[in-house]
């Protein structure tokens, strides 16, 4: 469905096209494992909680999780990196190749240990977090094995990401022999820096520090929104970057251009879970961003929309682009539009609904010139229900089914109002003649209909009555239909 101009903000097509962007990404890879338990004592040995372990749970971290983010976001990637030749470098290789529309060429060197931090958990917050790895710069030979098939990479690709954790990928001048040769290609590079010397970024379109890496790459204070800029000046003016992105954690971020005044994006979350893995999603969204033809500033608005979602999660988490779609809608300034959903978007919702005991009930219709016998059906149904989803017949299924003169509105002016009804908790717009195949989707417990039908002539009463929900028919209104408003519209301007 196409949102209309003013309804969802400008940047709603941009996270759209996300998914064209093909990315190259060179950075140190990590293994993130989570070990969850239960405190309930002190250990009797010394001051400490004792964790009774439930379950333990492993994950891509460091430019791993950038590129989980990346593919999540639909992207295809294109990765380089280097490990030890050990367990955790094989679990690494694994979770890579199960990622959608990603290949990875990992470089083991038998004397390295592979980067895991494990975090020890227990009732959500975070006991202790313990680093194996080892940080020397991989080898000469290691290192131009992965330049020469990350050059390779480079004219199928349309940005290049650079995320450094000071592992041993990017050390020293290597870092600047990618950039030297994304440039040499005309790829836009972006990094995720690390360490004080910022100068070996040379030549990156956009540097992403956080507050803590811009003193310490300065010696300057970071101290107020004008310290924070006269610092990233300086990055700019010894690096030559086109854009620093200052992230600013609870106060947002800043982006500082080479030419014209900074430009402060405040901080978006709506509650603060965990921040682990906060910075390889923004870093990724941007490349996704950058990669796909959006503008920086836009980049930098979608980037800090996902730093919201992300960080009111546990763990290194990844943001998709229907969550993002959604979060856009959701901050609209018509609020109803926040409550219409594609349709992987309302499959979840109900399945949430349903999980939390909620009971839900679906009706559908073209609900083309909202009338009285509407509001009626739609009242009727939402006291019998918890939550109550519409589904919508699109533009193209109400020509077919009223002619090629309707639907009189388009199909997000009409979403829109039905949305801004509070009986309404959810629009779906459906395609399809009849919404089978949408209340296959939802499993709803309550369908309802207007009264002109029979039982037996609804679509999808069978498939409530197999599992065991409940089909309701209200009465109409009598004098109402849309069909005879239009007829009498036409009369009066023959």
């Amino acid at each position: 469905m196409r949102d209309p101009e003013n309804v969802v903000p400008p940047v709603a097509p941009v996270i759209e096209r996300l998914a064209s962007a093909v990315v190259v990404c060179v950075g140190d890879v990590m293994l993130d494992s989570f070990v969850y338990g239960e405190v309930s004592r002190i250990s009797p040995e010394a001051p400490i909680p004792v964790l009774r372990i439930e379950r333990c749970q492993s994950m891509l971290g460091g430019a791993g999780n950038a590129v989980r983010n990346l593919s999540a976001l639909g992207c295809e990637v294109r990765f380089f990196s280097a490990t030890g030749d050990d367990a955790e470098a094989t679990k690494i290789s694994e979770l890579l190749k199960a990622l959608p529309g990603t290949r990875a060429l990992l470089e083991r060197e038998p004397p390295r240990r592979t980067p895991v931090k494990t975090r020890y958990m227990a009732q959500g917050q975070q006991l202790l977090r313990a680093d194996s790895e080892s940080a020397d710069p991989v080898s000469a030979e290691t290192a131009a094995h992965l330049l020469e098939a990350f050059t390779a990479a480079l004219s199928g690709c349309s940005v290049v990401l650079l995320s450094d954790y000071s592992k041993g990928v990017l050390s020293g001048t290597r870092a600047g022999q990618f950039i030297g040769a994304a440039l040499a290609c005309g790829k836009p590079v972006i990094v995720d820096p690390k360490g004080r010397d910022f100068t070996r970024y040379r030549g990156a379109a956009l540097i992403k520090p956080n507050l803590r890496e811009l003193g310490e790459a300065t010696g300057l204070s970071v101290s107020g929104s004008g310290a924070q800029e006269a610092a990233g000046r300086r990055l700019l003016a010894d690096t030559g970057a086109e854009f620093i992105l200052i992230t600013l954690g609870p106060e947002g971020m800043m982006l500082i251009p080479a030419s014209g005044p900074a430009v402060r994006f405040p901080a978006l979350a709506r509650e603060v879970y965990d921040v682990s893995g906060a910075g390889d999603t923004v870093a990724a969204v941007l490349a996704a961003a950058v990669g796909s033809g959006a503008s920086v500033p836009e980049a930098v608005d979608i980037a800090n929309i996902a730093a919201g979602i992300v960080v009111g999660r546990a763990g290194t988490a990844v943001v998709e682009r229907a969550e993002l779609i959604h979060e856009v809608r959701r901050r609209s300034a018509i609020g109803a539009a926040g409550k219409v959903f594609e349709l992987a978007e309302a499959v979840q919702l109900a399945r949430s609904w349903s999980q939390s005991g909620l009971r839900v009930g679906f009706t559908n219709g073209c609900f083309d010139l909202l009338h009285p016998g509407h509001l009626k059906v739609l009242e009727a149904a939402r006291s019998q229900c918890d939550r109550l989803l519409v589904g919508l017949n699109s533009d193209r299924s109400v020509k077919r089914l009223k002619g090629p003169s309707r639907p009189v509105q388009d199909e997000m002016a009409r979403a829109l109002v039905l949305a801004s009804l509070n009986c309404v908790d959810g629009v779906v717009v459906f395609d399809q003649e009849t919404p089978v195949e949408l209340i296959r989707a939802l499993r709803p417990n309550l369908l309802v209909k207007g009264g002109e039908y029979k039982p037996e002539d609804v679509a999808g009463a069978d498939l409530i009555e197999d599992w065991g929900g409940k089909l309701l028919l209200v009465e109409m209104i009598p004098g109402w239909s849309t069909t005879q408003t239009v007829s009498k519209l036409a009369a009066l301007n023959p």
